[in-house]
């Protein structure tokens, strides 16, 4: 869900920030993600249509947003997507990888995330965080993953929005 000053900026703000996840990696089939603080369902719903034979578990703590992520899933008869009320830290499971979208400050969403990365690999990219965020975060990550990569999404896009927008890539397994 966002905010109705925004909706004329649906495509760029939202849906393309979500796919640049999809830039940076090819889910392979069967691959789990967990979607932390989906809201309506961001990431998660664009990169479900995306990659149709992974499976998206969307996860916020607000039962409308979920309920928003649930009938937007009916809508597009995604059956890819599994919409949880709850705070991330209560899902049970493992998954390949935990995508957020500005959640949380990126060390919180770390420490919250890493225990839920399967060990078992499927994809070519060691399963982690994907993360978009914004700002001045590199000493943030560097603090809590030396091996984190930060991708600028202007490196995908051209638009003027995503200047300051960043991928976060921490491997965790």
């Amino acid at each position: 869900m966002i905010s109705r000053k925004d909706i004329d900026n649906l495509y760029i703000h939202h849906i393309l920030h979500s796919l640049a996840i999809g830039l940076a990696i090819r889910f392979a089939p069967s691959t789990q993600v967990l979607d932390a603080g989906t809201g309506g369902g961001l990431p998660g719903i664009p990169l479900a249509i995306l990659f149709p034979d992974v499976t998206f578990t969307l996860v916020d703590s607000i039962g409308k947003k979920i309920r928003v992520a649930s009938e937007i899933g009916r809508e597009l008869k995604l059956d890819n997507i599994q919409p949880v009320q709850a705070r991330m830290e209560a899902v049970k499971g493992s998954y390949d990888f935990i995508t957020g979208r500005a959640v949380v400050d990126i060390q919180k969403f770390y420490h919250m995330a890493r225990e839920k990365i399967s060990l078992k690999m499927k994809n070519q990219l060691k399963n982690g965080i994907l993360y978009l965020g914004g700002g001045d975060i590199e000493k943030q990550i560097h603090a809590i993953h030396k091996g984190a990569i930060i991708t600028p999404i202007s490196n995908f896009f051209q638009e003027p929005y995503f200047v300051s927008k960043k991928l976060i890539y921490i491997p965790v397994r």
